[in-house]
């Protein structure tokens, strides 16, 4: 009773040091990529947080996962270094009764992790995938903040819209057209560039139009400046046009819903479809083995963790972590190949996951009853 609690109070601790210490690496990682896709026009700049906040919650699997396994190696490597480890073996608590405190201890975190992997991972994703598409089918008119310079999304025009009071020309394009209040906007500058010309438009107000199936941009009281640099005879050409009225296309007004996902697919869903596409085969085996994944490294942190306390090396402790990133990276590597068809959904899963089981246990068999290769 007191080795178990004993090791289960260490390996507490442990975990929820090295969680927080991943988590916060992990959303600093997510924060800084999100801050550059709102950079790019990818995501909406208010969305940041929920975004991070999203992807983080989605990649929670991953982080208890690890956390559990350094965990486990760390609490074992402080054993052997302070010689605690040979007492317990003396007393009579060998590998195969440390085993039983050690998956007493991570069965909870496997099975939050397989609610993550197989519940959570593909709501977050389809959470954010929504963000983006709804912020990508905005008009580049919407998707402007007053004051500020925003490329278009097909990257050919800038835009800008000055800080100040609605003028008599937007009052008159509201009340000619009061179902467009909302998308009139005040002294507009815009930035064109094609192939054989560079474009500068000025306008004084501006609103979005419906025609059939396309959107436009209309301008009122405004200038263009064109110039044309196609040919070196007209190269330095300006083309001054003053206008009343002036239409922009700026896209079709029923976009094309953006296609989510594979792993915005819920579980069932993967599970009625994966014997249709590799993609969805893919996205399952990739969900089963995070809890699977989770349970062999309780067994394979014992099996490999080995420290010399007169030494000082840790040379197990670095056998046990590079043996991790082989096994996720093997996973990662079972996912393409069942994606590309090169192997069958439960060839990936038993295969990887029943050997590395096998070889662990078999590990923690050597261990504790002291086998030799003679």
């Amino acid at each position: 009773m007191l080795f178990d609690s004993s090791i289960r109070k260490e390996l507490g601790r442990n975990f929820g040091a090295t969680l927080v210490v991943l988590v916060t690496v992990v959303m600093t990682m997510m924060l800084i990529r999100t801050l550059g896709q709102a950079s790019k026009g990818v995501v909406s700049p208010s969305d940041v947080l929920l975004i991070m906040g999203l992807t983080v919650l989605g990649h929670l699997s991953t982080i208890l996962t690890l956390s559990l396994f350094v965990a486990l190696v760390a609490t074992l490597s402080r054993m052997y270094r302070d010689s605690e480890m040979v007492i317990w073996l003396n007393s009579g608590q060998g590998f195969i009764q440390q085993l039983r405190p050690m998956l007493r201890f991570g069965w909870p975190v496997v099975a939050v992790v397989a609610a993550l992997a197989l519940l959570v991972w593909p709501w977050s994703n389809q959470q954010v995938l929504q963000l983006r598409s709804q912020f990508e089918q905005r008009s580049d008119l919407d998707r402007i903040a007053p004051g500020e310079f925003q490329e278009s999304s097909d990257g050919q025009r800038v835009i800008f819209i000055e800080k100040n009071k609605p003028s008599d020309a937007v009052h008159a394009a509201q009340a000619t057209n009061p179902s467009n209040q909302d998308a009139v906007v005040n002294n507009i500058f815009i930035l064109e560039r094609t192939e054989d010309a560079q474009t500068i438009t000025y306008a004084q107000s501006a609103r979005l139009e419906y025609e059939k199936s396309y959107q436009f941009a209309v301008l009122n009281h405004g200038q263009r400046v064109q110039e044309q640099y196609d040919s070196p005879e007209k190269q330095g050409e300006l083309k001054i046009t003053d206008f009343e009225q002036y239409q922009i296309l700026v896209r079709t007004k029923d976009p094309v819903e953006a296609v989510l996902g594979v792993r915005a697919y819920s579980s069932p869903q993967l599970w009625q479809q994966q014997a249709r596409s590799g993609q969805e085969a893919a996205e399952l085996g990739w969900r089963i083995s995070q809890p699977l994944l989770g349970l062999n490294l309780i067994i394979l942190a014992l099996a490999l963790t080995k420290a010399n306390p007169r030494t000082g090396q840790s040379l197990s402790v670095m056998l046990a972590l590079l043996a991790f990133v082989v096994y996720y990276n093997l996973v990662s590597v079972g996912q393409s190949w069942v994606a590309s068809g090169k192997t069958s959904l439960w060839v990936f899963v038993w295969g990887l996951h029943g050997s590395v089981m096998l070889l662990s246990i078999l590990g923690v068999g050597a261990r504790h009853y002291q086998w030799r290769w003679r």
